[in-house]
């Protein structure tokens, strides 16, 4: 299973966030950077299985980010194994 990390050290906001996850999955100009395209990509379009984390994801990301969580858990239960997700407050 591939593993993907994205580091919320270095992520503020979803503007940040869609740039990151195109290009770590080589998607191509046509993403359109919101939930919806991201749902689509996730659900459909990326190579499975994959396991992605979270890192330094603390209380206010977990706040900001709230609908970005719900749809990988959301998706997480969809895909019925073929993702996993975490979130980690630390890279320790």
């Amino acid at each position: 299973m591939e593993k993907v990390i994205f580091d919320f050290s270095h992520i503020r906001d979803f503007s940040e966030f869609y740039p990151i996850f195109a290009k770590r999955f080589s998607l191509g100009e046509e993403f359109g950077e919101n939930l919806d395209a991201l749902w689509d990509v996730v659900t459909g379009e990326i190579a499975l299985p994959v396991e992605i984390t979270f890192t330094h994801f603390t209380e206010s990301k977990k706040r900001r980010f709230g609908a970005l969580v719900l749809l990988f858990e959301e998706a997480e239960e969809e895909l019925e194994g073929e993702l996993r997700f975490n979130m980690v407050a630390s890279s320790h």
